[in-house]
């Protein structure tokens, strides 16, 4: 799919247009060969740049290749991927490409909710002809992204241990399991980020104005922000996981102790009604109160084995 948006210079306005403009913002999410061949050819660059960012396993990097004046960046940015019965944050690539100062493109496999916004004009000072501002806008915006999915991931872990409180059930510890693999994509993604904006920060990369700088600096300070809620919540969870296996690892030698004392009770009239089952002379065998001597014998001998194992905590 490719969207372009220009903004007016007299307006200010931002619209969404069908050509290639000088000073416009290409997006393109999960684009085919045949597109991606259109966007290079008209606005001659390589197509290498483009791919790189629908490869998903494309770390966060800053690449520029001086024959075409382009310049590369790729962050990760959190999605949230659904299934029938788990949710789970990871994050993908997103590539911004600035062509010389003519264009801006975004690249990514999917719609993610950065570029949604930055496509509803949700950012404050929007306009495509200001490459470097839009750069710091989405790494600012993505940085507040995580932060914002890092809270929910909070909320659903609280709300999955007071489940797992009252009923241990293997769909609750799977939940948790996907949460914390969540947090493990957010640190690695967050980490790599850091890392970008801290190489842009340096200004060797791309142009800094004054007012542009004091956005990457907060860009920065919400990244280092996520990275350490995101370290705080890990720490968390993998606690609360460790003392939770070992609750259920403790509750399963309840129910064998509370099983195997339950066979020993039972044991005992079977041994005994076995006895009188054999074809050998025995005891009462003969007598017309037999039968309720020998019931009575067994509730007897069982009331003490029972007695006996809830004296020694085994019942």
């Amino acid at each position: 799919m490719i969207k372009i948006y220009n903004t007016d210079l007299q307006t200010g306005k931002t619209e969404e247009i069908t050509e290639f403009k000088k000073g416009s913002w290409i997006n393109l999410v999960n684009p085919s060969t045949e597109e991606i061949k259109k966007v290079c050819d008209s606005i001659n660059i390589q197509e290498d740049f483009i791919r790189y960012s629908l490869d998903l396993e494309e770390k966060a990097r800053i690449d520029q290749e001086e024959e075409d004046n382009t310049t590369l960046f790729v962050v990760d940015v959190p999605v949230i991927e659904k299934s029938d019965d788990s949710v789970l944050y990871t994050t993908i690539p997103l590539g911004m490409i600035v062509v010389r100062d003519d264009f801006f493109i975004t690249v990514s496999l999917r719609k993610n909710k950065v570029i949604e916004d930055m496509g509803k004009n949700k950012l404050r000072g929007f306009a495509t002809y200001k490459k470097s501002r839009l750069i710091f806008q989405i790494l600012y915006a993505n940085s507040s992204l995580f932060l914002t999915y890092l809270k929910q991931i909070s909320k659903e872990t609280e709300i999955t241990e007071a489940k797992l409180k009252d009923s241990m059930k293997n769909k609750e510890l799977l939940k948790m399991l996907s949460l914390e693999k969540s947090l493990v994509y957010f640190s690695t993604s967050l980490k790599s980020n850091e890392v970008v904006m801290e190489k842009t920060m340096k200004g060797k990369i791309i142009k800094l104005y004054e007012d542009d700088e004091d956005l990457l600096e907060d860009a920065i300070i919400e990244n280092k922000q996520a990275i350490e809620m995101g370290k705080i919540y890990s720490d968390i969870l993998s606690g609360t996981m460790d003392a939770y296996a070992s609750l259920i690892s403790n509750n399963l030698n309840v129910v064998m102790k509370f099983l195997a004392s339950i066979t020993l009770v039972i044991a005992v009239p079977t041994m005994i009604s076995s006895f009188w089952g054999m074809n050998v002379v025995l005891p009462f065998e003969t007598s017309s109160i037999g039968f309720p001597i020998i019931i009575t014998v067994c509730v007897v001998l069982t009331l003490i084995v029972a007695w006996w194992l809830k004296k020694k905590d085994m019942f």
